[in-house]
């Protein structure tokens, strides 16, 4: 059974294990993670900040984040760091972390962005969850929550 848990003042004991795989795979994200979070440069503690792991049981099988948009001059959240070990892609678990940061962002701003150079696989994925194609300066694609 999935779950999807927000970690607040430690990156989990298993991490490790995350950081491992995305290296052997040359995805830097968890590095950048990892680095800064020991640096504290991005511990997703800011407002309508967070930061999300998804487990199976006691198995850390991938985390996510949002985190304040820097590069825009208006409020904006921005999804950060999401990362799924290999052996469990393409079974929901990517969009379910995407959807509960898509989920608590929206709660803090009206506009959501990430950056989707990563892989070619990203786009299209971040396209899938709502975002739209975008050529900004270090943002790739957005989402705009829908007036009610």
């Amino acid at each position: 059974m999935l779950t999807i848990n927000r970690i607040a003042d430690q990156l989990p004991p298993d991490f490790a294990e995350l950081l491992s795989a995305s290296q052997r795979q040359g995805i830097r994200n968890m590095t950048l993670l990892f680095e800064h979070w020991q640096d504290g440069t991005e511990r997703f503690d800011g407002e309508g900040e967070a930061l999300f792991a998804a487990k199976s049981g006691e198995m850390l099988l991938g985390m996510a984040g949002v985190s304040v948009e820097r590069n825009l001059e208006t409020r904006a959240m921005r999804m950060r760091r999401l990362y799924v070990l290999p052996n469990y892609r393409r079974q929901g678990i990517a969009s379910s972390l995407a959807q509960r940061c898509i989920d608590h962002g929206s709660e803090t701003a009206d506009l959501l962005t990430c950056n989707a150079r990563a892989s070619k696989a990203t786009g299209p994925f971040w396209e899938h969850m709502g975002f739209a194609p975008i050529d900004w300066p270090n943002i790739t694609h957005c989402l705009r929550k829908s007036a009610p």
